[in-house]
């Protein structure tokens, strides 16, 4: 803590209290103006005439807070909207029952992608019995109960509960019961207390003739990670590297269903089941919409229109999911096999802010939102001959108990309608699992999903590697017909795009600063509906007739404002007013407000933003478009000539931005430039993000696409730059020397033109230097240095 506490000084921190935890350390650390985003921006009085050819600017209050809620508004409006839009992304076949199947099968890839079901499953003829370890096992009057374990993906297993009934004839198929995240497999058998008799589903569905298999999930259970980080629960300590790497906690707990499939599929109980309940029920929907063999399921406690899952806890977060996928959509994959969708009271969960994760919460889903998803899904199959069985049943008022009588005799009925559900009986007699034994099986299954995606970070340099196979590196010319199908994939598959067309600018300004040296403007254009963008511009004084400069696109990191760069008054020592610096030395300067300020009012556009598809990065990309092409045409600017500069999260989009803005004829990286899936998917770094409160930061996929090298290749061939100081705590000197490296080849080995390549490293901290990278502008951009 104490090289923490000495780093966040160097960093212009003045005072860290010993009391605050590492992870708000780290995040004044790199935040570089970490308090400042809370408070209003200033207020700025018009000095003087706008800029020729823009109209006055008069908005009154916070430029930055406006823009935050502006980009709130428009993805709200995108998420309303997306249900809408899905229609184009199906194409059903309703001929015949062996047609539907098919016609939907790009779709099972997608959503199989989106949710990482992606590595190989091992085959297993039937799961292990475990003997001993403090859990389960033992054959009573009317049903054996046993502990199970079987193979999963690479080192991964399930574990949980094999429930079958005694002396009761063959069993009619397989069903695999999965609980709640917080609910265990031993509840649902009644041998652990938690849950009266009727609410044992896997004991009365044992009782009523099917060998029963119920897994248990990762708990919610909020703890420090990593030795003391943010108080995250372990579904989200999970889903952070899963997610980077083409990942998530939902696909891989349908995996330990899936391979209990694989197995029921090859055995002589060829009909399965699955039921499911709260988070157990996201994991049942999703597996029986991915596979076929699946006969029927029974999804309690879950099913919504998801409009409103960024509010639901981060583990539920696919990206892209909403593009083409609400859970109409997934029933309509279930088809035209049964769904009974029981509408329950949820398991109901809230994890608030300020401990460091997503905010969180799982609410009970309305009776009316069920019915109408469940409606919308009927609409979508209506062509299915002989019509499927979709049914919704309520218990009580949609705010009853799970499993009801009526809701588990419907599932009964689709998948074997002979059996009937058996009576409510008496919990079985016998042994109880030790409360360590359950712990120790918790943390087995956490530990072994981290180790499996510790070891996709592993495997990912060469996934990459074969990834950007294509890049033809023999010339200038090769590389740069080659470079562009991976910028369309970075754009459309990583930051995400809206299709929408920009609005006219309609630039508006005012005059703020008269300096000897330059004249300042804050300046205001529309980007999409809702959406603007804004920023200060400084234009150096005594520039002749006709004379074009270059410009520098200078940007803020997080929680910064322009005014911390921009603005000769203020004193920001991360920053030392670069943008002023460079305008006194006679470049054009542009310092764009950007949307990463006020903590969880922007993060929350994360959650927004990803199940479109889309990132913070969405909406930054379109601004910044819009921003150049304007400067663009100012008689004093150079078109050709405009560069980008950015610090911490502004470095952040130095290595996002200038790859899908052609304008930007460079980039320097500051502050930021490192392995930066390793600090995005380490457990084991002390410079992870997997660790700290920036719970947006995470990208889907990074790890199998592309990390920084892999970015700054799609600015290759124009000039690229990293400043990186010693002693900065975003990561460490040789994590980042191995990143560049490769990037320095790809210029100087491959390319030939090294020389439009530089890192500066310097004996500071996490900071503008301003002296490497100020020659690299004045090389690249032909302005002569001053003397």
């Amino acid at each position: 803590m104490r090289s923490f506490r000495k780093l966040a000084e160097r960093c212009g921190v003045v005072r860290v209290d010993a009391t605050r935890p590492v992870v708000a350390m780290l995040a004044a650390v790199l935040g570089a103006g970490l308090a400042r985003g809370s408070e209003p921006g200033p207020d700025y009085r018009t000095i003087g005439p706008p800029i020729a050819g823009t109209k006055p600017l008069d908005m009154p209050g916070d430029l930055a807070s406006q823009l935050v809620a502006g980009a709130d508004r428009f993805l709200l409006r995108k998420i309303d909207e997306s249900a809408a839009g899905r229609a184009s992304h199906w194409k059903r076949d309703f001929s015949s029952a062996e047609a539907y199947p098919r016609s939907i099968e790009p779709n099972r890839r997608r959503l199989a992608h989106i949710l990482g079901v992606r590595d190989p499953r091992v085959p297993f003829a039937e799961p292990a019995r475990i003997q001993g370890e403090g859990l389960v096992s033992f054959v009573g009057d009317a049903l054996e109960i046993h502990a199970i374990r079987w193979p999963v993906i690479g080192d991964v297993t399930g574990e949980g509960l094999l429930v079958q009934a005694r002396g009761e004839g063959p069993s009619s198929g397989v069903i695999v019961v999965v609980p709640d995240a917080d609910q265990t497999p031993e509840q649902l058998a009644g041998i652990e207390p938690g849950l009266p008799p009727e609410r044992q589903v896997a004991r009365r569905l044992a009782e009523s003739g099917f060998t029963v298999i119920a897994p248990v999930l990762i708990d919610r259970a909020v703890a420090p990670r990593m030795g003391g980080g943010a108080q995250l629960t372990s579904r989200e300590f999970l889903q952070r590297p899963a997610f980077v790497l083409g990942r998530t906690l939902l696909g891989l707990e349908v995996q330990k269903v899936l391979a209990i499939v694989d197995s029921a599929a090859a055995g002589p109980e060829p009909r399965v089941g699955v039921f499911g309940y709260g988070e157990g029920g996201a994991v049942a929907l999703y597996a029986a919409a991915l596979d076929p063999r699946i006969d029927a399921a029974c999804v309690s406690g879950y099913f919504d229109d998801r409009d409103d899952v960024w509010r639901q806890p981060v583990d539920r977060n696919v990206f892209g999911l909403l593009d083409q996928f609400g859970d109409a959509e997934l029933a309509s994959m279930i088809a035209p096999r049964p769904l009974v969708v029981e509408a329950a009271k949820a398991p109901e969960f809230v994890y608030g802010p300020g401990k460091g994760g997503a905010p969180g919460r799982i609410a009970t889903p309305k009776l009316a939102t069920v019915e109408a998803e469940v409606e919308r899904a009927r609409k979508l199959i209506a062509g299915l001959e002989p019509r499927p069985v979709l049914s919704v049943l309520a218990s009580g008022d949609g705010q009853g108990p799970f499993a009801s009588e009526p809701a588990l005799a419907a599932f009964l009925a689709a998948l074997e309608p002979t059996r009937k559900l058996a009576p409510v009986g008496p919990a079985p007699q016998g042994p109880r699992p030790t409360a360590a034994a359950l712990v120790a099986r918790q943390d087995r299954q956490l530990h072994e999903i981290d180790r499996h995606t510790q070891q996709l970070l592993v495997e990912s340099p060469f996934v990459r590697k074969e990834f950007m196979k294509d890049l033809d590196t023999t010339s200038i010319e090769a590389y740069a017909k080659t470079v562009e199908p991976y910028r369309e994939r970075f754009a459309t598959e990583v930051v995400g795009r809206f299709d929408l067309e920009r609005l006219p600018p309609n630039v508006r300004s005012r005059q703020i600063f008269d300096e000897p040296g330059f004249t300042g403007y804050e300046v205001v254009m529309d980007v999409f509906p809702d959406l603007f963008a804004s920023g200060i511009l400084l234009m150096p004084k005594g520039m002749k007739e006709g004379e074009k400069r270059p410009v520098v696109v200078c940007q803020h990191g997080l929680e910064g404002r322009p005014t911390d760069l921009a603005d000769p008054r203020v004193e920001n020592p991360a920053y030392h007013k670069y943008a002023v610096r460079l305008a006194e030395r006679g470049f054009i300067t542009f310092a764009p407000q950007n949307l990463y300020i006020f903590e969880d009012r922007f993060r929350t556009l994360q959650r927004k933003a990803n199940p479109l598809g889309k990132t913070l990065f969405s909406m930054i990309v379109p601004q910044h478009q819009q921003i150049t092409d304007w400067l663009k045409t100012l008689p004093q600017v150079d078109p050709a000539r405009i560069a980008f500069y950015g610090l911490s999260y502004g470095g952040k989009s130095a290595m996002r931005i200038p790859p899908l803005v052609e304008n930007y004829c460079l980039s320097i990286c500051s502050a930021d430039f490192n392995e930066w899936v390793w600090k995005n998917a380490s457990t084991r770094s002390p410079h992870s993000y997997v660790r700290t409160g920036e719970y947006e930061i995470f990208e889907f996929d990074l790890g199998s696409t592309f990390n920084y090298a892999e970015m700054a290749a799609l600015i290759a061939p124009r000039p690229f730059m990293v400043e990186r100081g010693h002693h900065d705590g975003v990561s460490s000197d040789e994590a980042v020397a191995y990143e560049f490296a490769k990037v320095f080849n790809l210029y100087d080995a491959r390319l030939k033109i090294g020389d439009r390549c530089e890192m500066e490293v310097f004996d500071g901290p996490h900071t503008i230097n301003g002296k490497g990278t100020f020659r690299f502008l004045h090389k690249h951009l032909s302005r002569p240095e001053p003397r």
